[in-house]
């Protein structure tokens, strides 16, 4: 009896102890207690909606710990946003260290050349500034003078705008004739004109050169007539345009009492040289059977014609490319744009169709009222401030003073004049404000 009451009691035990074993299992599986309810003014989050778009890192759901992490998408820029941003690039903001100019190497930079003497310091400077106005690419000047003129060229240049100054560097030689008695190619035609013959003895590390005489002014980026020197076929090595368009009317073919290039000659006012090619080239001449070089020709061809020249250096050049015609790239006339071109009526095609692209006031015409379309140009460019508005303070101005020359041959033409330096203001216009303000700010 007594055994049968332990066996009924160890049951009782053991159905106990699983019973209680159950509980707590079923305890340990049980669900978490909610949380506490948001106030009725927070938003609630609804953290199995994905956003749209990508709202910045705080704003995604946390992953559970054994989640894979999936990196978020970045949104792909937009074609127009991509190119903007190579633009910026290319050309940075005004004031940023580092230019696009202020990287290209010296071996891209245009060489200009220019020789002044007497009182050609203010006509010099503002063909320089002609050219630093609209130039993309950074210039190399070259400015042969008297010694007398040599600070205050290197005075005026240094007071320009950083803006501008960045974009140029000058060296200023004093004037110096290798061959030949100094005093006569001094005084062969107008003060020091002779120095440009010497330019490919004297500049001896310079491979091409743009020379142009002191009464020039460029309408539209220097760039644009340098790209001309990648025109030259092998057996070119200079450039010049036409004396004149018709020959009936051309001084050479009615005056000339030496031989000259073509039919009506050609202008050395504005003159491309690839003076690596000169240094390297045999004339041919009238003077001995052989060929000749560059410097060892200048002076016996000098001898032999001083007596028949008029123009002086320019007579020789084109006595030269009289003897080597195929050494010779003609340009247009719009390069070369003179008072001879719409005095006696518009003849010259090119500027008709293109615009005047480099200005060329021979003959005292800036300075006097024969010609007052010249001198209208000049001075636009030599009182235009270095900072103002293109448009504003050079542009509207120049029209306003072309409607008082209509009544000149070459003021019947204002387009002429026009065409080019309106293309140009535009351009450099866009490019400052696309670019250096953004089109995102243009409103």
């Amino acid at each position: 009896m007594k055994l049968r009451s332990k066996a009924a009691a160890l049951l009782l035990l053991a159905l106990a102890a699983l019973l209680l074993a159950l509980l707590s299992l079923r305890a340990g599986r049980a669900e978490p207690p909610a949380p506490l309810a948001r106030p009725a003014s927070a938003p609630q989050r609804h953290p199995a909606r994905v956003p749209a778009r990508w709202p910045g890192p705080g704003a995604l759901p946390r992953a559970g710990p054994g989640a894979r992490r999936r990196r978020p998408l970045r949104p792909r820029p937009r074609a127009e946003r991509r190119g903007a941003v190579r633009l910026e690039k290319l050309a940075r903001r005004p004031g940023e260290p580092r230019s696009f100019q202020a990287v290209l190497p010296p071996e891209l930079w245009i060489h200009l050349a220019v020789v002044a003497c007497g009182s050609r310091l203010e006509e010099t400077l503002v063909m320089l500034k002609s050219a630093v106005l609209f130039s993309h690419r950074k210039i190399q000047f070259h400015i042969f003078t008297e010694d007398s003129l040599k600070p205050e060229f290197d005075k005026q240049l240094r007071q320009w705008p950083d803006s501008y100054t960045k974009k140029f560097e000058h060296r200023i030689y004093s004037i110096t004739f290798s061959v030949g008695n100094p005093h006569e190619w001094k005084k062969l035609f107008k003060p020091c004109a002779a120095q440009r013959l010497f330019l490919p003895v004297i500049l001896k590390d310079v491979d091409s050169l743009l020379y142009v005489d002191t009464d020039v002014l460029f309408l539209r980026p220097v760039d644009d007539i340098w790209k001309l020197l990648r025109l030259f076929n092998s057996t070119q090595l200079a450039a010049m345009a036409p004396e004149h368009e018709i020959p009936k009317i051309g001084w050479y073919s009615r005056f000339a009492r030496h031989p000259f290039y073509g039919s009506a000659g050609v202008n050395s006012g504005v003159m491309l040289m690839n003076l690596t090619r000169i240094r390297s080239t045999q004339f041919k001449n009238s003077m001995i059977p052989t060929g000749l070089a560059w410097e060892d020709m200048l002076y016996p061809l000098y001898q032999k014609y001083k007596n028949a020249i008029t123009w002086g250096d320019q007579d020789l050049l084109n006595i030269i490319f009289y003897f080597n015609p195929e050494c010779l790239y003609v340009f247009p006339c719009q390069w070369n744009y003179r008072p001879d071109h719409c005095m006696y009526g518009s003849n010259c095609r090119e500027a008709e169709h293109e615009g005047v692209s480099i200005l060329h006031g021979n003959r005292g015409v800036y300075h006097d009222d024969k010609q007052p379309t010249f001198k209208a140009l000049y001075e636009a460019i030599r009182d235009f401030p270095f900072q103002d508005n293109l448009f504003q303070s050079m542009y509207y101005p120049l029209q306003l003073k072309f409607l008082e020359t209509v009544h000149t041959l070459c003021g019947r033409i204002p387009q002429v004049f026009l065409k080019q330096i309106e293309k140009t203001m535009k351009r450099a216009y866009e490019k400052h404000v696309i670019i250096h303000v953004g089109p995102n700010q243009i409103h």
